[in-house]
């Protein structure tokens, strides 16, 4: 129960400070907000009605802008606690909780399967590559594995769109389903659905793979140069047992910690490979707050982030002891 105290009383910490950098910064989005309604009054030739502004600006935002700071950080926190509104979006004039429901499940599939697919198959080849080192196949995947690494994500996703999209047409170029078909579980939208994601998630595993493979190579390289490995050995353990719960198990522990802090980076990185592939998830929509200085939307994403974030520590800290006994009993030693 005390980490999940600690990650409320964080996720309290991150929303506090957040609320003020933003509303105490020059030209704030409260004041952009306002100049922009005042702008469209006169420019479509009517009286300029202060309180009306401040009205629609309190509306879309849950913020009162006469009000000082203190109370209108005290509104917005009562507005996210007791009824889970997060205020309008400037710019696509919908609520933000509302918008954020709907693309968080998408940005979710693409991200969580990528992220899935590479690390299963980085942790198997890293294993065999340590293995085989020094063969032929450790020294040509470690290249393959280097030369992809380094490799930005936006140059992947370009050259998968140009050559399988553009080129093949064997992917859609943009979209998270074909708008002409009837949303449903039924095998044409399903389809439809995985060959819109197809690329996203083909992209960020390429990118994405060789560096938990050298990871893992390097982890299994050391692990088995540990004494409990030659322990497991006289004692006559097989080769398959003694590779799965002494070697791999223990080369593992550092990437599981990685995988799950890594789940908010993957979210936050969305934010080029949705506007790459022109997919409407969380990271479409913050590109577009952040253009249109959309402030309650950016507040709403902000936070996602880092619940995300804060999800996945607390899922990392309550699992590794089923990965790694030793972080509940106390015990050092692996055999």
């Amino acid at each position: 129960m005390s980490r999940i105290g600690q990650a409320v009383f964080t996720l309290f910490v991150v929303l506090t400070i957040s609320f003020f950098m933003y509303r105490l910064l020059p030209g704030g989005p409260i004041e952009a907000m306002r100049e922009q309604l005042v702008q469209q009054a006169v420019s479509q030739g009517d009286q300029v009605d202060i309180e009306r502004i401040n009205h629609l600006v309190e509306l879309r935002t849950g913020i009162q802008p006469d009000e000082p700071v203190w109370k209108q950080y005290l509104f917005y926190l009562r507005d996210i606690v007791v009824y889970q509104d997060f205020g309008q979006s400037i710019w696509q004039n919908k609520p933000v909780f509302d918008l954020l429901f709907k693309a968080m499940p998408w940005s979710v599939f693409i991200s969580i399967y990528g992220l899935l697919l590479g690390f299963v198959t980085n942790i198997l080849l890293g294993s065999l590559m340590a293995y085989r080192e020094g063969g032929h196949l450790d020294k040509s995947m470690s290249l393959v594995a280097t030369i992809l690494t380094s490799v930005p994500y936006y140059v992947a996703a370009i050259l998968m769109l140009s050559v399988l999209a553009f080129g093949q047409g064997w992917f859609p170029t943009g979209g998270r389903y074909n708008h002409a078909l009837t949303p449903g579980f039924t095998l044409p939208f399903m389809i439809s659905v995985i060959r819109h994601a197809a690329l996203p998630i083909l992209t960020g595993f390429v990118v994405g793979f060789g560096g938990q493979a050298l990871a893992m190579r390097g982890n299994s390289i050391r692990v088995m140069g540990e004494d409990y490995i030659r322990v497991a050995e006289l004692r006559g353990l097989g080769e398959g047992r003694i590779a799965s719960r002494y070697v791999m198990r223990n080369a593992i522990l550092p990437l599981y910690t990685s995988l799950m802090i890594g789940i908010a980076s993957i979210f936050s990185s969305s934010i080029i490979m949705e506007q790459l592939f022109s997919y409407p998830g969380v990271g479409w929509y913050t590109f577009g707050a952040i253009e249109n200085r959309d402030f309650p939307l950016l507040m709403g994403i902000f936070l996602f982030f880092t619940t995300v974030t804060l999800i996945g520590v607390l899922i990392a800290e309550f699992t590794y002891g089923i990965i790694d006994p030793r972080a509940t009993t106390g015990e050092r030693e692996a055999y």
